[in-house]
Protein backbone atom coordinates (compact mmCIF):
# COMPACT_ATOMS: atom_id res chain seq x y z
CA UNK A 1 0.00 0.00 0.00
CA UNK A 2 1.77 3.48 -1.04
CA UNK A 3 1.79 6.54 0.38
CA UNK A 4 -1.30 9.02 -0.39
CA UNK A 5 -0.78 12.18 1.09
CA UNK A 6 0.56 14.46 3.47
CA UNK A 7 -0.95 17.17 5.48
CA UNK A 8 1.67 19.59 7.04
CA UNK A 9 0.61 22.26 9.72
CA UNK A 10 3.37 24.70 11.38
CA UNK A 11 5.78 22.55 10.69
CA UNK A 12 9.17 23.48 9.71
CA UNK A 13 8.79 26.21 6.62
CA UNK A 14 4.90 25.13 6.07
CA UNK A 15 2.36 26.74 7.55
CA UNK A 16 -0.72 24.55 5.91
CA UNK A 17 0.31 22.62 2.85
CA UNK A 18 -1.76 18.91 1.44
CA UNK A 19 -0.50 16.90 -1.01
CA UNK A 20 -1.95 13.91 -3.06
CA UNK A 21 1.01 11.51 -4.01
CA UNK A 22 1.10 9.22 -7.15
CA UNK A 23 1.68 6.01 -6.82
CA UNK A 24 4.15 5.93 -9.30
CA UNK A 25 6.63 8.64 -9.76
CA UNK A 26 6.45 12.01 -7.69
CA UNK A 27 8.91 14.98 -8.74
CA UNK A 28 9.07 18.02 -6.45
CA UNK A 29 10.32 21.17 -8.01
CA UNK A 30 10.80 24.58 -6.68
CA UNK A 31 13.37 26.67 -5.47
CA UNK A 32 15.59 26.17 -2.39
CA UNK A 33 14.11 26.56 0.76
CA UNK A 34 10.48 25.51 -0.19
CA UNK A 35 11.10 22.58 1.72
CA UNK A 36 11.51 19.63 -1.01
CA UNK A 37 13.53 17.83 1.21
CA UNK A 38 11.89 18.03 4.39
CA UNK A 39 8.60 16.62 2.42
CA UNK A 40 10.34 13.72 1.29
CA UNK A 41 12.04 12.78 5.46
CA UNK A 42 8.73 13.39 6.85
CA UNK A 43 7.40 10.85 4.33
CA UNK A 44 10.70 8.62 4.37
CA UNK A 45 10.51 8.44 8.41
CA UNK A 46 6.72 7.41 8.05
CA UNK A 47 7.55 4.40 5.92
CA UNK A 48 10.65 3.18 7.76
CA UNK A 49 8.56 3.55 11.19
CA UNK A 50 5.52 1.22 9.51
CA UNK A 51 8.70 -1.34 8.84
CA UNK A 52 10.16 -1.39 12.48
CA UNK A 53 7.53 -0.35 14.99
CA UNK A 54 9.66 2.41 15.75
CA UNK A 55 8.74 5.65 17.63
CA UNK A 56 7.52 8.19 14.63
CA UNK A 57 8.37 11.06 16.51
CA UNK A 58 11.84 10.14 17.56
CA UNK A 59 12.25 8.57 13.78
CA UNK A 60 11.70 12.26 12.89
CA UNK A 61 13.96 13.34 15.07
CA UNK A 62 16.78 11.23 14.23
CA UNK A 63 16.33 11.84 10.83
CA UNK A 64 16.14 16.03 11.23
CA UNK A 65 18.59 16.51 13.92
CA UNK A 66 16.59 19.49 15.68
CA UNK A 67 18.80 21.21 18.28
CA UNK A 68 19.14 19.17 21.48
CA UNK A 69 17.17 16.23 19.37
CA UNK A 70 13.84 18.66 21.34
CA UNK A 71 11.02 17.39 18.25
CA UNK A 72 9.43 20.76 19.56
CA UNK A 73 11.91 22.75 17.52
CA UNK A 74 10.83 21.38 14.07
CA UNK A 75 7.75 23.33 14.48
CA UNK A 76 7.54 26.70 12.46
CA UNK A 77 9.28 29.74 14.03
CA UNK A 78 6.80 32.44 13.59
CA UNK A 79 5.01 34.89 16.68
CA UNK A 80 1.40 33.11 17.97
CA UNK A 81 2.89 29.19 16.79
CA UNK A 82 3.37 26.70 19.48
CA UNK A 83 2.50 24.07 18.08
CA UNK A 84 2.33 21.63 14.93
CA UNK A 85 1.44 18.68 13.08
CA UNK A 86 1.99 16.15 10.52
CA UNK A 87 -0.39 13.32 8.60
CA UNK A 88 0.41 11.04 6.22
CA UNK A 89 -2.00 8.76 4.94
CA UNK A 90 -1.63 5.31 2.97
CA UNK A 91 -4.52 4.26 1.55
CA UNK A 92 -7.25 4.40 4.37
CA UNK A 93 -4.26 4.50 7.10
CA UNK A 94 -2.94 7.92 8.48
CA UNK A 95 -0.39 8.23 11.08
CA UNK A 96 -0.25 11.78 12.89
CA UNK A 97 1.80 13.41 15.23
CA UNK A 98 1.17 16.88 17.03
CA UNK A 99 4.68 18.34 18.24
CA UNK A 100 4.73 21.12 20.65
CA UNK A 101 7.58 23.72 21.01
CA UNK A 102 7.47 23.83 24.71
CA UNK A 103 6.22 19.34 25.92
CA UNK A 104 8.02 18.45 22.05
CA UNK A 105 6.11 15.56 20.80
CA UNK A 106 2.08 15.91 21.81
CA UNK A 107 0.32 13.00 20.82
CA UNK A 108 1.03 10.12 17.99
CA UNK A 109 -1.83 8.64 16.95
CA UNK A 110 -2.62 5.47 14.29
CA UNK A 111 0.94 4.10 15.28
CA UNK A 112 -0.94 0.55 15.93
CA UNK A 113 -2.36 0.03 12.66
CA UNK A 114 0.34 1.70 10.70
CA UNK A 115 2.79 -1.11 11.07
CA UNK A 116 3.64 -3.09 8.02
CA UNK A 117 6.74 -5.24 8.40
CA UNK A 118 6.94 -5.37 4.55
CA UNK A 119 7.35 -2.35 3.21
CA UNK A 120 10.69 -1.31 2.31
CA UNK A 121 11.82 2.39 2.02
CA UNK A 122 15.14 3.83 0.61
CA UNK A 123 16.31 7.76 1.39
CA UNK A 124 19.03 8.37 -1.00
CA UNK A 125 20.56 11.85 0.96
CA UNK A 126 22.68 14.24 -1.73
CA UNK A 127 25.87 13.06 -0.21
CA UNK A 128 27.43 9.95 -1.18
CA UNK A 129 28.54 7.54 1.34
CA UNK A 130 29.57 4.67 -0.06
CA UNK A 131 33.33 5.54 -0.26
CA UNK A 132 32.94 6.99 3.72
CA UNK A 133 31.92 3.27 4.91
CA UNK A 134 34.17 1.59 6.03
CA UNK A 135 33.97 1.84 9.89
CA UNK A 136 30.51 4.33 10.01
CA UNK A 137 27.88 2.23 10.93
CA UNK A 138 30.15 0.84 14.26
CA UNK A 139 31.29 4.57 15.24
CA UNK A 140 27.28 5.79 14.59
CA UNK A 141 25.86 2.65 16.85
CA UNK A 142 27.90 3.49 19.94
CA UNK A 143 28.91 7.64 19.52
CA UNK A 144 26.39 10.54 19.41
CA UNK A 145 27.80 12.16 16.06
CA UNK A 146 25.96 14.80 14.27
CA UNK A 147 24.42 12.71 11.12
CA UNK A 148 21.41 12.58 9.96
CA UNK A 149 19.98 8.68 10.39
CA UNK A 150 19.68 8.80 6.64
CA UNK A 151 23.22 8.45 6.02
CA UNK A 152 23.58 5.56 8.59
CA UNK A 153 20.14 3.83 7.18
CA UNK A 154 21.34 3.40 3.53
CA UNK A 155 24.40 2.04 4.10
CA UNK A 156 22.63 -0.77 6.43
CA UNK A 157 20.63 -1.22 2.73
CA UNK A 158 23.55 -1.31 1.11
CA UNK A 159 25.30 -3.98 3.18
CA UNK A 160 22.41 -6.14 3.07
CA UNK A 161 23.06 -9.74 1.30
CA UNK A 162 20.42 -10.60 -2.17
CA UNK A 163 17.31 -12.33 -1.16
CA UNK A 164 17.33 -15.90 -1.59
CA UNK A 165 16.09 -17.51 -5.04
CA UNK A 166 16.86 -16.27 -8.71
CA UNK A 167 16.58 -12.55 -9.09
CA UNK A 168 13.89 -11.81 -11.45
CA UNK A 169 13.23 -10.95 -15.49
CA UNK A 170 12.78 -7.29 -14.76
CA UNK A 171 15.12 -6.55 -12.24
CA UNK A 172 18.20 -8.41 -14.39
CA UNK A 173 16.96 -6.30 -16.94
CA UNK A 174 17.88 -3.24 -14.60
CA UNK A 175 21.27 -4.43 -13.41
CA UNK A 176 22.04 -5.31 -16.92
CA UNK A 177 21.34 -1.74 -18.19
CA UNK A 178 23.08 -0.17 -15.05
CA UNK A 179 25.97 -2.43 -15.21
CA UNK A 180 26.61 -1.10 -18.75
CA UNK A 181 26.49 2.63 -17.81
CA UNK A 182 29.00 2.01 -15.23
CA UNK A 183 30.87 -0.94 -17.00
CA UNK A 184 31.03 -2.89 -13.95
CA UNK A 185 29.13 -4.43 -11.32
CA UNK A 186 29.95 -3.80 -7.27
CA UNK A 187 31.18 -6.44 -4.85
CA UNK A 188 31.81 -5.50 -1.06
CA UNK A 189 34.80 -6.95 0.84
CA UNK A 190 34.93 -6.92 4.76
CA UNK A 191 33.01 -3.27 4.62
CA UNK A 192 34.37 -2.05 1.88
CA UNK A 193 32.59 -1.26 -1.83
CA UNK A 194 34.67 -1.94 -5.27
CA UNK A 195 33.13 -1.71 -8.91
CA UNK A 196 34.72 -4.64 -10.49
CA UNK A 197 35.13 -4.63 -14.47
CA UNK A 198 37.89 -5.39 -16.76
CA UNK A 199 40.55 -3.12 -14.65
CA UNK A 200 40.21 -5.69 -11.72
CA UNK A 201 38.58 -3.94 -8.75
CA UNK A 202 38.60 -0.54 -8.28
CA UNK A 203 37.45 0.81 -4.54
CA UNK A 204 34.89 3.45 -4.20
CA UNK A 205 37.53 6.30 -2.89
CA UNK A 206 38.34 6.32 -6.16
CA UNK A 207 35.53 5.94 -8.05
CA UNK A 208 33.75 9.49 -9.77
CA UNK A 209 30.88 10.24 -7.50
CA UNK A 210 28.24 10.02 -9.85
CA UNK A 211 29.34 6.54 -10.59
CA UNK A 212 29.09 5.64 -7.20
CA UNK A 213 25.45 7.27 -7.36
CA UNK A 214 24.58 4.58 -10.31
CA UNK A 215 26.46 1.83 -7.90
CA UNK A 216 24.07 2.28 -4.69
CA UNK A 217 20.98 1.98 -7.09
CA UNK A 218 22.66 -1.29 -8.66
CA UNK A 219 23.17 -2.21 -5.32
CA UNK A 220 19.64 -1.73 -3.90
CA UNK A 221 18.02 -3.23 -7.05
CA UNK A 222 20.45 -6.30 -6.53
CA UNK A 223 20.04 -7.10 -3.14
CA UNK A 224 16.08 -7.06 -3.62
CA UNK A 225 15.62 -3.80 -1.23
CA UNK A 226 13.54 -2.07 -4.22
CA UNK A 227 11.29 -4.37 -5.41
CA UNK A 228 7.29 -4.11 -5.63
CA UNK A 229 5.69 -2.18 -3.01
CA UNK A 230 8.76 -0.66 -1.54
CA UNK A 231 9.15 3.26 -1.56
CA UNK A 232 12.48 5.16 -2.95
CA UNK A 233 12.94 8.59 -1.68
CA UNK A 234 15.99 10.21 -3.99
CA UNK A 235 17.13 14.29 -3.13
CA UNK A 236 19.01 15.63 -5.87
CA UNK A 237 19.93 12.45 -8.48
CA UNK A 238 21.51 14.57 -10.82
CA UNK A 239 23.99 16.11 -8.15
CA UNK A 240 27.88 14.80 -9.43
CA UNK A 241 26.15 12.85 -12.45
CA UNK A 242 27.50 13.47 -15.64
CA UNK A 243 23.87 14.48 -18.15
CA UNK A 244 25.40 11.85 -20.46
CA UNK A 245 24.18 9.29 -17.71
CA UNK A 246 20.87 10.71 -16.79
CA UNK A 247 19.09 9.23 -19.87
CA UNK A 248 20.09 5.65 -18.24
CA UNK A 249 18.90 6.58 -14.48
CA UNK A 250 15.58 8.16 -15.58
CA UNK A 251 15.05 4.60 -17.77
CA UNK A 252 15.76 2.72 -14.58
CA UNK A 253 13.63 4.81 -12.54
CA UNK A 254 10.63 4.49 -14.88
CA UNK A 255 11.09 0.76 -14.78
CA UNK A 256 11.37 0.31 -11.23
CA UNK A 257 7.97 2.53 -11.47
CA UNK A 258 6.56 0.06 -14.13
CA UNK A 259 6.92 -2.54 -11.76
CA UNK A 260 5.56 -1.41 -8.45
CA UNK A 261 7.67 0.83 -6.71
CA UNK A 262 6.62 4.21 -5.48
CA UNK A 263 9.39 7.07 -5.76
CA UNK A 264 9.74 10.57 -4.84
CA UNK A 265 12.90 12.67 -6.62
CA UNK A 266 13.73 16.20 -5.45
CA UNK A 267 15.18 17.95 -8.56
CA UNK A 268 17.08 21.21 -9.44
CA UNK A 269 17.60 20.15 -13.42
CA UNK A 270 16.08 20.94 -16.61
CA UNK A 271 17.85 17.59 -18.25
CA UNK A 272 16.21 15.23 -15.09
CA UNK A 273 12.71 16.54 -16.23
CA UNK A 274 13.19 16.66 -19.98
CA UNK A 275 14.31 13.04 -20.00
CA UNK A 276 11.58 12.13 -18.01
CA UNK A 277 9.02 13.78 -20.10
CA UNK A 278 10.55 12.23 -23.25
CA UNK A 279 10.85 8.89 -21.48
CA UNK A 280 7.42 8.70 -19.96
CA UNK A 281 4.57 6.27 -21.91
CA UNK A 282 1.26 7.25 -21.76
CA UNK A 283 0.61 4.24 -18.54
CA UNK A 284 3.20 5.52 -16.58
CA UNK A 285 1.92 7.03 -13.19
CA UNK A 286 4.16 10.18 -12.81
CA UNK A 287 3.43 13.30 -10.86
CA UNK A 288 5.03 17.28 -10.92
CA UNK A 289 4.65 18.89 -7.79
CA UNK A 290 5.70 22.20 -8.08
CA UNK A 291 6.52 23.85 -4.62
CA UNK A 292 6.84 27.70 -4.36
CA UNK A 293 6.24 30.95 -2.05
CA UNK A 294 3.22 33.01 -2.33
CA UNK A 295 3.43 36.80 -1.90
CA UNK A 296 2.99 36.33 1.54
CA UNK A 297 5.90 34.19 1.71
CA UNK A 298 3.70 30.80 2.84
CA UNK A 299 4.82 27.56 0.88
CA UNK A 300 2.05 26.38 -1.60
CA UNK A 301 1.56 23.50 -4.13
CA UNK A 302 0.68 22.86 -7.34
CA UNK A 303 0.49 19.62 -8.63
CA UNK A 304 -0.45 18.42 -12.21
CA UNK A 305 0.54 14.98 -14.71
CA UNK A 306 1.45 16.74 -17.27
CA UNK A 307 4.95 18.03 -17.78
CA UNK A 308 4.64 20.81 -19.55
CA UNK A 309 1.61 22.40 -17.39
CA UNK A 310 4.10 22.64 -14.27
CA UNK A 311 3.65 25.87 -12.77
CA UNK A 312 5.42 27.97 -11.36
CA UNK A 313 8.25 25.85 -12.82
CA UNK A 314 11.66 27.91 -11.81
CA UNK A 315 13.97 25.26 -13.92
CA UNK A 316 11.98 25.99 -17.07
CA UNK A 317 12.19 29.87 -16.75
CA UNK A 318 16.05 29.95 -16.12
CA UNK A 319 16.71 28.33 -18.69
CA UNK A 320 14.51 30.20 -21.08
CA UNK A 321 15.73 33.55 -19.25
CA UNK A 322 19.35 31.78 -20.66
CA UNK A 323 18.54 31.15 -23.97
CA UNK A 324 17.06 34.57 -24.65
CA UNK A 325 19.95 36.20 -23.11
CA UNK A 326 21.78 33.87 -25.48
CA UNK A 327 20.42 35.12 -28.26
CA UNK A 328 20.16 38.68 -27.27
CA UNK A 329 24.01 38.36 -27.04
CA UNK A 330 24.55 36.63 -30.45
CA UNK A 331 22.72 39.23 -32.38
CA UNK A 332 24.51 41.98 -30.57
CA UNK A 333 23.98 45.47 -31.87
CA UNK A 334 21.14 44.06 -35.10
Amino acid sequence: MFLTKVELENFTAFSNLEIEFSPGINVLVGANGTGKTHLMKVCYAACDVARTSDSFVEKLTRVFLPSQRSPGRLVKRQPGNSSGALEIHRGNLRLRATLSRRAGAMEVKGADHWTDPTLASVYIPVKEMLSNAPGFLSLYTVREIHFEEVYADILRQAYLPPLRGPIDGPRRLLLTALQKAMDGKVIVNGEEFFLRNRQGNLEFTLLAEGMRKLALLWLLIQNGTLRDSSVLFWDEPETNLNPKLFGAVINVLLELQRVGVQIFLATHDYVILEELALQMKSTDQVAFHSIYRKEDDEIACNTTDNYLDIAPNAIADTFTDLYDRNIARSLGGF
